[in-house]
């Protein structure tokens, strides 16, 4: 049980370390992550290949998980985007609202009653969002742009909720991947005609961090993470990936000091969003308690 926690750790520690990577990439968004997609996909067919874990699935389901691959790229560029046109930590908040912003996109999508409770959190989540827009003005874009980021990284979330029965994870990976590079490739010349890049190749130090951003960061971190879903709850992953912001603003911080353009009212805003993250966390805490299963 202890290896399988630091696992999921590690793994969530280096999916908050992606923000840091692209911020260091010379690419814009797009080639940024046209280029991360296609390392990590040829790596994992590599590996699957080696491993023998090659699942043949029909033309309908490919279309149907690419379609949600497809998303999942435009997840990760807008996400890029943000952190481009404001910064990692901004971009970093903006997705740590993803976990309410599910308790409000799910029971729609499921047709299920919202939960007020979820909604009050909401409500705190959406007022620390706003004390951040309007004392980071200059950072306005990367804020839009990190919001359809966050929205759409729930819908990627949702979507798997209808799949996952259907098809073992490493299949639903592998094919979401390899669906939502071919998706992107479509979409990449009307991209660069909207937003044309300075160049479309990886420059000097770019080559290192995007091979640690595909293989490190993604290839690695689906092992650990899939290694360590077969020894911790479902209720434990979902605690453990609420860090994922943490650890990213931390590392931007360290790294890049962005504490020092952000104004004092950014920590006020992300102060808001993580009390209501806690406070989301304490309550699936006590409900989890409530069962007779222990959730770790």
């Amino acid at each position: 049980m202890k290896s399988a926690l630091i696992r999921l750790h590690t793994a969530v520690f280096l999916w908050g370390f992606t923000g840091v990577l692209g911020r260091a990439i010379s690419l814009n968004e797009g080639w940024l992550v046209w280029w991360r997609m296609f390392i990590a996909v040829v790596s994992l067919w590599v590996l699957f290949y080696f491993l023998k874990q090659i699942r043949k699935i029909s033309i309908r389901d490919f279309l149907k998980v690419s379609a949600v691959g497809t998303v999942l790229s435009l997840h990760w560029l807008t996400f890029y985007g943000s952190v481009k046109y404001a910064n990692v930590s901004i971009a970093l908040t903006c997705l740590s609202t993803t976990g309410l912003l599910s308790a409000i996109v799910e029971p729609l999508f499921f047709r299920r009653r919202i939960n007020l409770y979820e909604l009050v959190l909401g409500l705190f989540a959406l007022a620390g969002i706003t004390l951040i827009y309007f004392t980071n003005l200059s950072f306005s874009t990367g804020i839009y742009i990190g919001l359809i980021s966050a929205l759409l990284t729930v819908s990627v979330s949702v979507m798997n909720k209808k799949m996952i029965t259907d098809f073992p994870g490493e299949a639903i990976t592998l094919y979401q991947l390899t669906g939502g590079f071919i998706g992107l490739c479509i979409l990449m010349p009307l991209y660069n005609y909207l937003f044309p890049a300075t160049h479309i190749t990886p420059q000097h130090y770019d080559w290192l961090w995007l091979i640690l951003l595909s293989l490190g960061c993604t290839v690695l971190t689906f092992i650990l993470y899939i290694n360590a879903l077969k020894q911790v709850s479902a209720f434990t992953v979902n605690l453990t990936l609420t860090l994922e912001p943490v650890y990213g603003i931390i590392l931007a911080f360290i790294i890049f000091h962005e504490n020092q353009v952000l104004s004092k009212y950014f920590f006020a805003g992300f102060g808001l969003i993580l009390i209501a993250v806690i406070l989301q966390m304490l309550r699936l805490i006590k409900e989890q308690r409530k069962l007779p299963v222990d959730p770790l």
